[in-house]
């Protein structure tokens, strides 16, 4: 049995979501498809495939190994294209992840860059708040904000970024400047769910964890709408430090606090790829690190 051939027929069954169309894809009989599918779940000695007459799709065992099979795959032809000089520039699509906010505000004048520089490389940039799985997501790349679990994946750190309390100065001057963190007691909060939740907020005095319980004077669902609010004059928020950068560089709001902020959240680059990567992402990488710590780095 060729397995990387019956490894191919089963990744195009899936993602066609039928032997049948796998056929028409690869332009070989439809029994031949089958059979070098039937082969390999005799092989593995387990069931890749629910079949039914509406859709093909994989069971628990097979979404594993589909997303196996869909990396060394992509690593075997990385291979050969390098092996065969068909890589001297950078060609293809990156598909690439990052946090909303951060995403729009610095990640995207960094791949509007590189597509300038690499003409040959297009860019699928997915903008979500949610941490997604780059290989079952099938992503090249994400950018990570915050400690990163122990895995597999390579991380590549650009920088890091402050968690901090800020307030217009309207609301400072009818209301108090806090000086320490219990000062927020006695203050209006504005929260919203995530980072600065209804749960005590949390800081550091030296080596010491502090958590102070808020007044939640309004919620909102988005950091945006907290930031807005709080120009608005309505109270303090917790939010991180290049959500307000803009309006703090303005005047609209101050951060408060400095000295009890907690540790910053690391902020990297990470991606699946060990040894050979391919040359797209070792491009864009080389470009984009040092141009994200700079990025960072104006951050404070």
């Amino acid at each position: 049995m060729d397995r990387l051939e019956a490894m191919s027929l089963f990744v195009a069954a899936v993602e066609a979501g039928s032997l049948s169309a796998a056929a028409r894809r690869f332009g070989i009989p439809l029994a031949t498809v089958s059979r070098k599918v039937s082969d390999l779940e005799r092989h593995l000695n387990t069931r890749l495939l629910n079949r039914s007459t509406r859709r093909l799709t994989p069971t628990d065992a097979g979404e594993a190994y589909l997303a196996a099979c869909r990396r060394i795959l992509d690593e075997v032809g990385e291979a050969e294209r390098a092996a065969a000089g068909e890589y001297s520039a950078p060609t293809g699509e990156l598909a690439i992840t990052a946090p909303v906010v951060f995403g729009r505000l610095h990640v995207l004048p960094v791949v509007t860059g590189f597509l300038s520089a690499y003409p040959d490389v297009d860019i699928r940039l997915t903008l979500a708040d949610r941490i997604t799985q780059l290989v079952e997501d099938h992503f090249d790349l994400a950018l990570r904000i915050g400690q990163l679990p122990d895995s597999s994946l390579v991380a590549i750190g650009v920088g890091s970024i402050r968690r901090v309390v800020c307030a217009s100065p309207a609301y400072l001057a009818e209301h108090g400047t806090p000086t320490i963190p219990e000062d927020l007691n006695t203050h209006n909060c504005i929260t919203f769910e995530g980072l600065s939740s209804a749960a005590p907020w949390g800081f550091t005095r030296g080596k010491t964890e502090v958590t102070v319980q808020v007044r939640s004077r309004l919620q909102v669902n988005t950091a945006e709408a907290a930031i807005d609010a709080a120009i608005a004059g309505v109270g303090l928020t917790k939010v991180l430090s290049y959500q307000v950068d803009a309006a703090v560089r303005s005047g609209m709001l101050r951060i408060l606090l400095q000295e009890f902020e907690p540790e910053p959240w690391p902020v990297s680059l990470v991606h699946a790829g060990h040894g050979l990567l391919p040359v797209k992402l070792r491009a864009f990488l080389d470009f984009a690190a040092p141009r994200l710590k700079e990025r960072l780095a104006r951050l404070g």
